[in-house]
């Protein structure tokens, strides 16, 4: 599945304006679900909205570079709703993690979608 280019750069535009603001460290536990330890750095872009009225979430990987890799596509039944999640600086192997971490739970599930699928 691949996305019309100018989605990308739009979602590019916003990550410049918008800089990631990280709140819950890698290593750290979810605030309501003690068992969920975060696999990446976890957060959200400062300025922006999304679905559950916080800010456009985001897992920072370990590259030097935040640039979009992919988002995740999620779907909470709890919540009953779908918002994104984007994947900065990630590798592939990170983003596998953060897609594996979001869909450990049978209340969430998540949809991986590569800027650059190989």
């Amino acid at each position: 599945m691949r996305a019309n280019p100018e989605f990308w750069l739009a979602l590019d535009r916003l990550i410049e304006q918008n800089k990631p603001v990280i709140d819950r460290p890698k290593g750290s536990a979810h605030p309501r679900y003690p068992g969920m330890i975060y696999p990446l750095d976890y957060g959200y872009l400062r300025g922006t909205s999304a679905q559950d009225g916080g800010g456009i979430d985001c897992f920072l990987g370990s590259q030097a570079e935040a640039a979009l890799a992919g988002i995740l596509v999620t779907v909470d039944l709890l919540k009953r709703e779908s918002e994104i999640k984007l994947l900065l600086g990630c590798t592939c192997e990170e983003m596998a993690l953060a897609q594996a971490f979001l869909s450990d739970s049978c209340q969430m599930k998540a949809l991986l979608v590569e800027r650059n699928p190989a």
